[in-house]
């Protein structure tokens, strides 16, 4: 990993440059602008929200459910725009990695920053919607820029290494767009763990195992209610190991990602 070359001046200057021009040509023509990196998350929120808590009635056990499925729905956004950004970046970014030498991972970097901002703003109005809920705000809130941190480090991960699969191969973003639709249905976002638990507890550990779900509930318990149940809570004490899975697979994906980004990086001028 080229880690140590992201502390030099001009590649902070160059990531900061492209995060910017990122940003700006996400929403440039469009009329609303950068309004659309708060309108994506909340129309699917109030879509999943009247389908799903109105004519369902998912949710009706869980205190502040509005909310609960709002983090759920910002948090996967977050998810799949950074990933879906992430591994078109190099493709995207050809032009500019064969004509300047520069280390190749800030591309990536740049791309998942923009989503990254998105959710800054996003946050801010999911912490103004849980106030008005009813929600009481706790020192528990502190711990939720870690499990971010944590979310965006699988996210970066993934784009690591299905964005250097993808200069060659690329199927890869349609074969991701499939399979980020199967996960989502395979991540407590829209329907509550309970659920899952009644009919088959083994069901549910496995689920809980999954980064994305241990993120969302964690974010969720330490947000809005302790009633949330977690992979820590719900694994169990005979099974205390299991419990570090989820935390075992970001970082291995983050390792293996950036491992196998840099190795075939030296050829993506080439390649591109």
């Amino acid at each position: 990993m080229a880690i140590p070359n992201f502390l030099c001046k001009n590649n902070r200057v160059l990531l900061k440059e492209l995060t910017k021009t990122d940003f700006k040509l996400r929403y440039q023509g469009s009329v609303l602008g950068y309004f659309w990196a708060l309108l994506r998350p909340l129309m699917m929120f109030a879509i999943l929200y009247i389908v799903f808590a109105k004519l369902l009635r998912f949710g009706s056990d869980i205190p502040h459910y509005p909310v609960y499925l709002l983090v759920g729905t910002t948090l996967w956004s977050f998810f799949t725009e950074c990933t879906n950004q992430g591994i078109q970046a190099i493709i995207q970014r050809g032009e500019l990695i064969r004509k300047i030498c520069f280390p190749k991972y800030i591309v990536v970097v740049s791309a998942t920053l923009t989503a990254v901002i998105n959710l800054l703003i996003n946050l801010v109005v999911v912490i103004i919607f849980a106030l008005i809920n009813g929600v009481t705000p706790s020192p528990m809130w502190l711990i939720v820029p870690a499990l971010i941190l944590e979310l965006y480090m699988l996210a970066l991960g993934i784009s690591f290494l299905l964005g250097a699969v993808n200069v060659k191969y690329r199927d890869i973003t349609s074969i991701w767009d499939v399979l980020v639709q199967a996960l989502f249905y395979a991540v407590p976002i829209i329907y509550p763990i309970t659920m899952i638990a009644e009919s088959s507890p083994t069901a549910a550990k496995v689920i809980l195992l999954n980064p994305i779900s241990q993120i969302v509930q964690d974010i969720r318990y330490c947000l809005i209610t302790d009633q949330t149940i977690t992979t820590w809570s719900y694994v169990g004490e005979e099974r205390f190991f299991w419990k570090f899975i989820p935390i075992a697979i970001v970082i291995i994906i983050l390792i293996w990602g950036s491992w196998y980004f840099r190795k075939k990086s030296k050829k993506f001028a080439e390649e591109i």
